[in-house]
């Protein structure tokens, strides 16, 4: 049975959450957390952003998103309404009543977890920890992140879990660029470390989601976006498999793909690419292959498949050296123009995108290698390299050959094929062009 004190904290907190009088903060503004505090702030809540990075605290302030997905037109009202306000300093949090951590949650050098972004968090918060608090952990990270590391960290400061402050887990569900499902209509998973942090984080994301899905406990929560991601990795990887397999039997792999898909059930259709892009699908599942090492088991699945899908750029840049070769031209010395460097098509995110390690191996191979994407006007790490400012006749006429890394649906695929001497498509993005097909080659 619940405390009386216990029941007059969560009755304080559940009444601020219902009447939206509840003031929301929200640690990290990328791709996570800037959507998440705009539609606490559309919903009626005033929403504090918190980041680092003074640059885009400087935009947010004037109503300038950086994020596709948020539009400034719909950030700005916000801000002048002051319903929304971004920062880089953390003492609004000690005044926020509920709490969410959207920070990165990147892989070293040896593919183990780095969580020192959620530590920092973790220790701003408990700095300003307070009763009737409600913290939410966002970040995608491995099971038992949020009850082993946040949550002793957090009864530092004296108070409990449950009885004081409530915590949970809620994974992110983000898709950049997915016009179908955003922030509102795409359920949402929360776990908690006692039922009544679930009680809470299920009340509070319940004002911005359509449906809440509580688990049992932040590790189900946790393990569950691991398991959403895994999914994916591994069936990526199998048909990049067997996109190799086809090229080595000589079937074309895209053809195989869509006759299996007519089939009613039993049956997900999955394509093969480039490679992985963006921070999920590339990252997630090594967090739990880490978990997993450290109890002593190997996931297999998840090793198998980065090995496959980390293959797949340079399959691509055999695809070129191969097809220049049979026009008696060599990889050192041509030109090589890469259409889309995004992670995947119509946004702006290049994360992890095959599109970089496709260029840094024809780079390395001696190419003159430049690119091009209507939604990327700078690549970090690549400033050498020329951006061409239009895909015209002109400019693919002059290439030796045209990379298809990323199949962005302004791309005028008839007239890059029409206009290019070579086109090496790794998306089958020219499946529809009737003409001069003899100069595509497909992955």
């Amino acid at each position: 049975m619940p405390c009386p004190y216990e029941g007059m904290v969560m009755e304080r907190l559940l009444k601020k959450i219902t009447d939206r009088t509840a003031h929301v903060a929200v640690i990290g503004l990328g791709y996570v957390g800037l959507p998440l505090a705009v539609g606490f702030a559309k919903t009626g809540y005033h929403v504090t952003g918190i980041d680092v990075d003074a640059g885009r605290v400087g935009r947010l302030k004037k109503g300038d998103s950086y994020i596709q997905d948020v539009p400034s037109s719909e950030l700005r009202p916000l801000v002048e309404a002051g319903r929304f306000n971004a920062t880089t300093e953390f003492a609004p949090l000690a005044e926020a009543d509920a709490c969410c951590i959207c920070v990165p949650t990147p892989l070293n050098k040896t593919k183990d977890p780095d969580v020192s972004f959620i530590l920092q968090a973790a220790r701003a918060v408990k700095t300003g920890l307070r009763a009737s608090q409600l913290i939410v952990l966002e970040s995608t990270t491995y099971p038992g992140t949020t009850r082993e590391l946040l949550l002793p960290m957090l009864e530092e400061s004296g108070l409990k879990v449950g009885v004081d402050f409530c915590l949970a887990f809620s994974p992110e569900r983000i898709d950049p660029g997915n016009a179908t499902y955003r922030l509102k209509n795409t359920p949402r998973v929360v776990g908690g470390i006692t039922p009544t942090c679930r009680q809470a984080a299920v009340a509070l994301y319940s004002q911005v989601v359509d449906k809440v899905v509580p688990v049992s406990s932040t590790e189900a929560a946790e393990m569950t976006k691991l398991l959403e991601n895994t999914f994916r990795i591994v069936n990526i990887g199998l048909v990049n498999e067997i996109a190799i397999m086809c090229d080595r039997l000589g079937i074309n792999v895209w053809e195989v793909v869509e006759a299996a898909s007519t089939k009613p059930y039993g049956f997900i259709p999955f394509y093969p690419g480039p490679g992985l892009g963006g921070h999920c699908i590339p990252v997630d599942p090594h967090y739990l292959s880490w978990k997993l090492k450290t109890l002593n088991y190997r996931a297999r699945f998840i090793e198998l498949a980065g090995e496959i899908n980390a293959e797949m750029p340079q399959c691509v840049v055999s695809k070129v050296t191969d097809a220049l070769n049979r026009l008696q031209k060599s990889v050192n010395g041509s030109s090589i123009l890469v259409l889309g460097v995004a992670y995947k098509r119509d946004i702006d995110d290049v994360r992890e995108s095959p599109a970089l390690d496709i260029i840094k191996l024809l780079c390395d191979k001696g190419a003159r290698v430049s690119w091009h994407d209507p939604h990327v006007t700078a690549l970090k790490g690549f400033e050498q390299l020329a951006r061409v400012p239009a895909v015209d006749a002109e400019t693919l006429a002059r290439a030796d050959c045209v990379v298809i890394a990323t199949d962005h649906t302004t791309y005028d695929w008839d007239a890059v094929v029409k206009h290019a001497r070579l086109v090496v498509d790794s998306r089958n993005a020219t499946r529809q062009v009737t003409a001069d097909r003899h100069k595509i080659v497909r992955l």
